[in-house]
């Protein structure tokens, strides 16, 4: 057995709770012949142990070493049958999902009303319940069922089958392309970030639109309306079109309060709604309304009826976390945001194994731009390193250039000099390699390369020369996301008016609510 899978069923063992683990040992005890199997005491060393240890597993049990493979993969497939039956992991797709086995076992006893009847009932939930892909497969088995039991009604019954059929795989196709398309778009934004350049946007225009499905809003359901929002909000954050994204994530989110009952059946897609919704505000600085949002999201997810499994969890609190941070940023608050950071510290280690690095490093470069918000330079280097110097780290390139952009102006203001142009090189390198050289941040390279020219009487000037230059790229459609990454024109302001960044971006946003 590789290293991955004993990796994998010493984690499922490790991420089940107390009541679970109690669920697994009824269920494998509900047979005496059970009571002392290996793999029953394989579960118990391994709930014991603290890291995976093959030796002391071996010694701890009488499972011999050419019988551990056969026993660890029968151990994992008990755990995974114990959870389906355990009450909170039932939910409606399960129960469908169920009635179609049992419906399928009566017809290939040749109970074909019985099997219909089951059917019947499921097919009508999963179409209330936008589960159109099990729909069209109950459908297809009523279709094989109709076609040996003889009824009375047999050619109405086909032509409402087939044109039942018909309709669901029309439906499905549509949801098919759309979550395609959707996930390409995604997997763009999370490899490169948003579009570079015209050539780049053209390109992902014609992609999009050569690739989206036609059809009539107002005639779909749910699950329809859903992706087509998912994949307009993705084409539009690629485009850095923040108004289009808000009118898209909104959509996405009113959607789930048109159908309440969506909330508990996709609560994935309700948070990642909001969380869309809530970088689209906040990329569009309207911090009264980013509150309401932020505190309405709460709300929902600490009430009693959201659900609480470990992925609604983790992700709950990704979001959350996220967002509690980036208000901070809308008004320049970073003293309060500093607050937040020890906490979301000590809870990344609880959710280590669900939290992805790509996340991970997210957090840290927002840390990193709160510490540099307040003048804690040497901090916001310490956490810059920690992406800077992560070899694994493959996605988000974008992240990854703006680090080390960001970590050349922490040096700077650091008075840490003395291997500046090591820096230099090393960030002007892998900008090149990454091809993401764009005019702000060679602007931002030239200049700080320059600084040591420069006599501490003229510096002002300079400061104030270069705020001019990179003012003419902040409206611009491909250079304004360098912005979006790190304020610079706010931190030149504040070395003219030698006052705080937090002080500076404070009176910008006072002075647009006015």
């Amino acid at each position: 057995m590789t290293k991955d899978q004993k990796d994998n069923l010493f984690a499922l063992v490790k991420s089940l709770n107390k009541s679970e683990k109690r669920q697994f040992k009824l269920y494998v005890g509900r047979l005496g012949v059970n009571t002392d199997s290996k793999f029953l005491n394989l579960f118990t060393v391994l709930d014991k142990l603290k890291n995976y240890d093959e030796v002391s597993i071996l010694m701890s049990t009488q499972i011999k070493k050419q019988q551990l493979a056969n026993v660890k993969a029968h151990l994992y497939k008990q755990i995974l049958i114990s959870l389906k039956l355990n009450p909170s992991h039932q939910n409606i797709r399960l129960q469908i999902r169920e009635q179609l086995d049992f419906a399928s076992i009566l017809y290939h006893k040749g109970l074909y009303k019985q099997s219909l009847k089951i059917l019947d009932r499921a097919k009508d939930v999963a179409i209330t319940n936008e589960e159109k892909n099990l729909a069209f497969e109950i459908v297809e088995l009523e279709k094989i069922i109709e076609a040996q039991y003889i009824t009375r009604s047999i050619s109405t019954r086909a032509d409402e089958l087939t044109i039942q059929a018909k309709e669901l795989s029309e439906l499905n196709v549509i949801t098919s392309k759309l979550s395609n398309l959707s996930l390409q778009l995604y997997g763009i934004i999370l490899k490169t970030g948003y579009v570079k350049n015209e050539i780049e946007s053209n390109e992902v225009t014609k992609y999009f639109k050569d690739r989206l499905p036609e059809f009539e809003l107002s005639k779909v359901g749910f699950r329809e309306k859903l992706w087509f929002y998912k994949t307009h909000l993705w084409y539009n954050f690629l485009m850095q079109d923040f108004l289009n994204c808000y009118k898209y994530a909104s959509k996405w989110v009113d959607l789930f309060y048109q159908y309440p009952d969506m909330v508990n059946l996709n609560p994935v897609f309700f948070l990642k709604g909001n969380n869309y919704l809530l970088e689209s505000i906040f990329f569009v600085n309207n911090k009264p309304k980013f509150l309401e949002t932020y505190s309405k999201l709460k709300s929902r997810i600490e009430g009693s009826n959201f659900p609480k499994d470990e992925n609604v969890q983790s992700l709950s609190f990704l979001y959350l976390n996220f967002h509690g941070i980036n208000q901070h940023f809308i008004d320049g608050s970073f003293e309060d945001g500093l607050a937040l950071i020890p906490q979301i510290e000590k809870d990344l280690i609880q959710f280590e194994s669900r939290v992805d690095e790509h996340h991970k490093m997210i957090f840290y470069y927002k840390f990193a731009s709160l510490h540099f918000g307040v003048g804690n330079n040497k901090k916001c280097i310490k956490y810059l390193d920690k992406i800077i110097s992560n070899k694994s780290l493959s996605m988000r390139e974008d992240l990854l250039c703006f680090s080390r952009v960001l970590n050349l102006v922490a040096h700077y203001e650091a008075g840490l000099d003395y291997h500046l142009d090591t820096l230099l090189r090393s960030t002007y390198k892998f900008l090149i390699k990454m091809n993401d050289l764009h005019e702000v941040q060679k602007e931002m390279i030239k200049f700080i390369k320059g600084l040591q020219d420069i006599y501490p009487q003229d510096l002002k000037n300079a400061f104030k020369a270069l705020r001019d230059t990179l003012k003419t790229y902040e409206n611009h459609p491909y250079e304004r996301r360098a912005f979006l990454y790190l304020d610079i024109i706010s931190w030149l302001e504040s070395k003219i008016e030698n006052k705080p960044v937090s002080t500076i971006i404070r009176a910008k946003y006072l002075a647009k609510k006015t």
